[in-house]
């Protein structure tokens, strides 16, 4: 970064850190009632005058897009932020640094992707900044913030009223601090001013996401210098090497800021359908199922071709047919757990749901909470609905008013374009530029199976440079391990073993071990 960047930086930090003031003026001592005028007082700064002269310094062709960049977030207002201290269900002042705004994103900047940011426990100025792509594709980032890694999490008692909040005691913002966007747009509070606005793709939302993380740096400039990982599970685990590499080409690019990036994390992430979801079926025969006589039949008649079989190969889809009637009532997300809803549209479809945003369809969250003195996990969902539609709520998060009619925690009626179909070469790419990858699974997840991920892991043709072996938390096994390397490219895979497709939701302390002792390069 040369000076004039260096300079203007630090003058944007001290713009943003109120070393100007303006305040609206409602009341004044001897005028009885509100003012019927808009009053505002303030101070000029003279830092402003400084940074603007700076701006203008800036002529070479390369930096004039950043230059403008930087003018509208510091001339225009084209970012809102705000310190949020109290919440709708939680007693007091929060313990947390929590931050919600917009920043404006697209060709025309005419979508608006709202995000939460929330500051490591431990050490902001040195801890990791995590860029947290929730999946879905349309899965809101409140729920990757209160049902996976955020310190916030709603009581499981659920009454219909406005639920309340506690502390999630294995937050990884205990290691880091963490962004979570509300992507793509139409997600969450995100929202578009044109129609055309809310059409998005895996392209669309990867260039967004790294416009999104490029104008919050430059908002927040005392978080450039962190190491960053972009990270996500589920369909977030596709865009994740996506954003990755558009960082890394960037930087390469000479634009700025230039990002910190050390590399990136997946949960359960979808990289390959023709893989990760063609390995549905053995992953069933492995955990006892379907019997080995259906799964060596169809193994011979589909030829290990399960995902979209030949509709010529009659044969194949016979054999298909007991399998999907032996696994049809078996949560995939979590085999153990209780299945409340059906995972294939109709009862003849002997494929597979495609889609991997969660189903909070109304049907569903009216069931009861528990099935057989089980609690179903998807009625926990409700209550992310019932606090996030609360007006109160909206309010404290500074939610523009109009903008979204009825939050939705996965809106699965987006105008969303899946044009990359694998991202197995964005991991080949990013295996040549010496970054660290953490790539763990649920070992109960039947949505996007470990078995697949080892498959595509394999395809990279890495060293091993640690072999498969168990890892610990408090004296027990959480899991196996196995560690890759190219070069001064690293990979660690890691299971979790109980865990489900979100595997901190599960099994939040071990994650939290992981991630803690990944970030530090202890061994697992």
């Amino acid at each position: 970064m040369n000076w004039i960047w260096f300079h203007a930086l630090v003058l944007l930090q001290q713009l943003f850190s109120k070393a100007a003031s303006q305040f609206n003026i409602e009341t004044l001592p001897g005028y009885s009632g509100s003012l019927p005028v808009k009053l505002e007082t303030g101070i000029t700064n003279e830092k402003y005058v400084k940074t603007r002269r700076l701006m203008n310094s800036i002529t070479n062709e390369k930096d004039v897009k950043t230059r403008r960049l930087m003018e509208k977030l510091l001339f225009s207002k084209a970012a809102s932020q705000f310190n949020i201290e109290t919440l709708p269900g939680y007693p007091g002042t929060l313990p947390v640094k929590l931050e919600t705004g917009y920043i404006d994103v697209g060709e025309t900047e005419e979508v608006q992707l709202f995000y939460y940011f929330i500051e490591s426990e431990r050490n902001p100025e040195k801890d990791p900044l995590l860029l947290w792509l929730t999946g879905g594709p349309g899965c809101s980032a409140l729920s990757g913030l209160v049902y996976e890694i955020g310190p916030l999490a709603f009581d499981a008692d659920f009454d219909g009223s406005l639920p309340s909040i506690h502390l999630n005691p294995y937050s990884w913002t205990k290691v880091a601090s963490i962004i979570f966007i509300d992507w793509p747009v139409g997600t969450g509070f995100s929202y578009a001013n044109t129609s055309k606005g809310y059409s998005s793709s895996d392209t669309k939302s990867t260039k967004d996401n790294y416009t999104f993380l490029r104008k919050w740096l430059l908002n927040h400039p005392m978080f450039i210098k962190n190491r960053l990982y972009v990270a996500g599970d589920s369909y977030g685990g596709k865009i994740v090497p996506m954003v990755a590499l558009e960082i890394s080409r960037g930087n390469e690019a000479g634009l700025q800021p230039r990002i910190f990036l050390q590399g990136y994390i997946i949960g359960n992430g979808l990289t390959d359908p023709n893989i990760d979801i063609n390995e549905r079926i053995p992953y069933a025969h492995r955990m006892a199922l379907i019997s080995d006589e259906y799964f060596e039949s169809a193994k011979i008649s589909c030829d290990g071709k399960y995902y979209n079989p030949d509709p010529k190969n009659l044969q194949c889809l016979y054999d298909l047919r007991p399998i999907h009637e032996s696994i049809k009532n078996i949560k995939a997300g979590q085999i153990l757990e209780p299945n409340c809803r059906r995972l294939a549209p109709k009862p003849d479809d002997v494929g597979w749901d495609r889609t991997l945003a969660k189903d909070d369809s109304i049907d569903q969250l009216l069931l009861p909470s528990k099935i057989d003195g089980l609690r179903c996990r998807t009625q926990t969902y409700a209550t992310s609905y019932n606090w996030a539609n609360d007006p109160t709520v909206q309010e404290a998060l500074h939610i523009k008013k109009g903008t979204i009619t009825d939050w939705t925690r996965c809106n699965n009626s987006l105008s969303y374009e899946q044009n990359v179909e694998s991202v197995v070469q964005y991991h080949k790419i990013l295996s040549k530029k010496g970054y660290e990858a953490l790539v763990y699974s649920g070992d109960h997840d039947m949505m996007i199976p470990y078995m697949g991920t080892l498959k595509w892991i394999r395809s990279l043709n890495l060293t091993i440079d640690d072999e498969w072996r168990p890892w610990n938390v408090n004296g027990q096994v959480a899991g196996y391990t196995k560690k890759y390397k190219k070069n001064d490219f690293y990979l660690t895979f890691v299971t979790v073993k109980g865990a489900g497709h979100t595997a901190p939701e599960f099994k939040p302390k071990q994650c939290l071990a992981m991630l803690d002792r990944w970030f530090s390069s202890y061994p697992l």
